[in-house]
């Protein structure tokens, strides 16, 4: 339950749709809350660099059974998380953009 308060009202469910204050609060580095979606672009030198990146992107989704929406820009990726089901951003949505930003972190040189 990153960032999000417990209310004894409700059980805990990361596919409950979120409000945008709680997007917003709890949202990983790098990435915003827009229109009921969770985004963030990634730039790269050139097309192929982002291509690359985005199977990258793709193969992480697969693994954790949460797919974003991505979209190839020539000098850009964006990935949008938004749960279908929810019609909304959930912490489903939270967890899988910080495992990405992990993920990218891992490539960073030491």
């Amino acid at each position: 339950m990153q960032g999000m308060a417990y209310d004894p009202r409700i059980s805990y469910d990361p596919t409950r749709k979120l409000t945008d204050g709680d997007v917003l609060s709890s949202k990983p580095d790098g990435w915003w809350g827009d229109a009921g979606k969770l985004y963030r672009d990634f730039p790269f030198p050139n097309f192929m660099d982002g291509v690359n990146f985005a199977v990258r992107v793709a193969q992480h989704a697969e693994e954790r059974g949460h797919h974003p929406d991505i979209h190839i820009h020539y000098h850009y990726v964006r990935v949008n998380y938004y749960t279908h089901d929810a019609g909304g951003v959930t912490q489903l949505d939270l967890d899988a953009a910080q495992a990405l930003n992990d993920l990218l972190a891992g490539d960073a040189p030491a």
